[in-house]
């Protein structure tokens, strides 16, 4: 599909109903015949997901919660649309025949939907970044041997993805990642102290979920976008670097060896990088607002704090180590987010225990879906443990005892 080709391409959207599955779904409203609709899946908004269903038509429609199979059934009644419920419908509705798959389930939980596109040989738009951060290794493999195209969405990797040259990696120097820096960039560590769940998920500038909201609070997105980037282009953990940039106009950059740094700039609107996933190796427009430089006057940029926001370091701790331990701080994390926000435990609890944990579960290899659960289930009981220490914490020892760190 190049740019002015009108011909179509039949999609599927795991995880229609968040922020990234909604901006999908209106730039697919706005050519329906382009772009016709296999399967729509989501977890339990079941009201969304029918609206979305009946309005591009769709072939299938999954809730994750199978209990609430019986409404949709109800809100799709007399439209032909098929219904399904459950993990294992998701998963099937991944391996449906569609040629553009958008993987924007939050969390470890959209792994094995991705991979089932992924092992069909689909064009994967990955919006999970967790999919890489939990079994990176494995998924690009797979990618490899089932001639699968993985294009990133996450507006940093999209954005170095569009000015990367893959054909000469070798004269690259170094790939930056910009952040935002979050609602707390400015904040001391006795204020970050006292923050709450509200405060932290009123990002400045992205309109996203709460968990990818408190993940920016804390800069680990930007700790599991540096994994990511590390799967997904040639390039070693050592040249990948983190600057802050608080207005998001500069999504990331590019250095070549001969001094030039080519960067990709647009407004704050995930519109645009899934539209270069969804028209490539093409072009589509999208609503998203024109950057005006002159209007923006000013671009700012920072280094991380790293005693502040610990968690980018952390990143690199479990990159470095290799095997598990990317899948065992992914893990910790998504734990310990939902402990925060759920007012179990204070802000800066979040990357105290994925340290805690990253520390004590041992990491071994990861070369099959087994290893990787039972590593993610490993780091899930062992954080926990250190949110509630008065569970019993046997199985964690049981689990834990006898495996050696890769």
């Amino acid at each position: 599909m190049k740019q002015g080709d009108n011909s179509t391409r039949r999609v599927t959207i795991l995880g229609s109903t968040g922020s990234i599955g909604r901006s999908t779904v209106d730039l697919i409203a706005r050519e329906p015949e382009r772009f016709p609709v296999e399967a729509l899946t989501a977890q339990r908004n079941v009201a969304l997901l029918a609206e979305q269903a009946l309005a591009l038509n769709a072939k299938l429609a999954v809730i994750g919660d199978d209990s609430l199979l019986p409404e949709l059934r109800q809100r799709l009644a007399g439209s032909g649309i098929e219904t399904a419920g459950g993990s294992r419908a998701i998963t099937e509705a991944a391996a449906r025949p569609a040629e553009w798959v958008m993987a924007a389930i939050v969390g470890a939980a959209g792994l094995e939907p991705t991979l089932a596109a992924v092992r069909r040989g689909a064009i994967v738009a990955l919006a999970n970044k967790e999919t890489l951060v939990c079994a990176g290794a494995l998924v690009i493999r797979e990618a490899a041997l089932h001639g699968a195209t993985i294009l990133p969405v996450d507006s940093e990797h999209n954005a170095i993805f569009q000015v990367f040259d893959f054909d000469a990696a070798e004269k690259i120097d170094r790939v930056i990642l910009t952040a935002s820096g979050g609602p707390f960039r400015t904040l001391s560590l006795g204020e970050m102290r006292e923050v709450t769940p509200a405060q932290a998920i009123a990002h400045p500038v992205w309109s996203m979920g709460a968990k990818i909201s408190v993940d920016s609070a804390t800069l680990m997105n930007k700790g599991l976008e540096l994994i990511e980037a590390s799967f997904l282009f040639p390039v070693p953990e050592e040249r990948i670097e983190i600057l802050i940039h608080p207005q998001s106009v500069i999504h990331s950059l590019v250095s070549y060896v001969d001094g030039s740094v080519l960067a990709q700039l647009g407004t704050p609107d995930m519109r645009t990088p899934i539209a270069v996933t969804l028209a490539w190796p093409g072009r589509m427009p999208t609503p998203a607002a024109r950057l005006d430089l002159a209007a923006i006057a000013k671009l700012t940029f920072e280094v991380p704090d790293s005693a502040r926001f610990p968690a980018i370091n952390l990143a690199r701790q479990a990159l470095q180590t290799g095997g598990a331990a990317p899948t065992i701080l992914n893990a910790a994390n998504e734990v310990a987010v939902d402990a925060f926000l759920n007012g179990r435990i204070g802000f800066l609890d979040i990357t105290r225990i994925v340290e805690q944990t990253l520390a004590r579960v041992p990491s071994g290899a990861l070369d099959s879906l087994d290893a990787v659960r039972m590593a993610d289930g490993d780091a899930r009981r062992y954080a926990a443990h250190l949110i509630d220490p008065a569970g019993d914490d046997r199985v964690v020892q049981m689990q834990t005892r006898g495996r050696g760190r890769a």
